[in-house]
């Protein structure tokens, strides 16, 4: 991933907690010679350093991980057009801002009894948070014929990359009102301004730290 300086992050804490953050990835790896990709939560294990999901048995993806090549799990965060309008400095241009987490490791397949706990661990982690969640109670013989069709995987983690690029390059007052015209733009534009606030640590209606401001 191209990432200029200004929008680089390295800090793994923040790195990790945008993993877990938009944890719906986009796997890539290479089968029979050409990417492939695969749209999967993958939920991230902070202990072992991997990440674990799996996919449907019949998915081609699962006999490229035999391989021992390494893979790509793309984690994008909100994103939204940039008008040059919202700017306090001119001439400026329309750009387009977002986040977006790389991760690349070489999945492994893992055995039924471990798959069955990935499964496991995914329905309770989004289940969790639910005024009422789902006790994941399916008959036992239900559950055999559906755990058949899948396979659970992990991927260590060998690298991470983080671009972020939330107009930290613009002057402090682009920057505010870039917020401003994003508070009112449309919903992924509100997601947007909403990550801004989260990244930085401020409050609804607390204005961006100067752009010299490198966290």
């Amino acid at each position: 991933m191209f990432i200029p300086p200004a929008f680089r992050i390295d800090d793994r804490e923040t790195l990790y907690a945008f993993v877990e953050r938009y944890s719906f990835a986009t796997l890539v790896s290479v089968h029979d010679h050409v990417p492939f990709a695969t749209h999967v939560p993958l939920l991230f294990d902070r202990v072992a350093g991997v990440l674990v999901g799996h996919l449907a048995k019949g998915n081609p993806q699962c006999e490229s991980f035999l391989s021992g090549a390494e893979s790509l799990a793309i984690f994008a965060g909100p994103h939204a057009y940039i008008s040059p309008s919202w700017y306090a400095t001119a001439p400026a241009v329309p750009t387009w801002n977002y986040a977006a987490v790389h991760v690349y490791g070489v999945p492994r397949l893992l055995s039924p009894d471990r798959t069955r706990a990935v499964v496991d661990l995914t329905v309770a982690t989004y289940e969790h948070s639910r005024p009422t969640p789902w006790p994941n109670a399916l008959p036992e013989d239900f559950r055999r014929r559906l755990l058949a069709g899948v396979v659970g995987f992990e991927m260590p983690l060998a690298r991470v990359e983080g671009k972020f690029k939330l107009g930290q390059n613009r002057p402090e007052a682009d920057q505010v009102g870039m917020l401003d015209g994003l508070r009112g733009d449309g919903v992924e534009a509100e997601r947007l301004a909403e990550f801004i606030r989260w990244y930085r640590g401020l409050g609804p209606s607390a204005e961006p730290r100067a752009a010299a401001d490198s966290r």
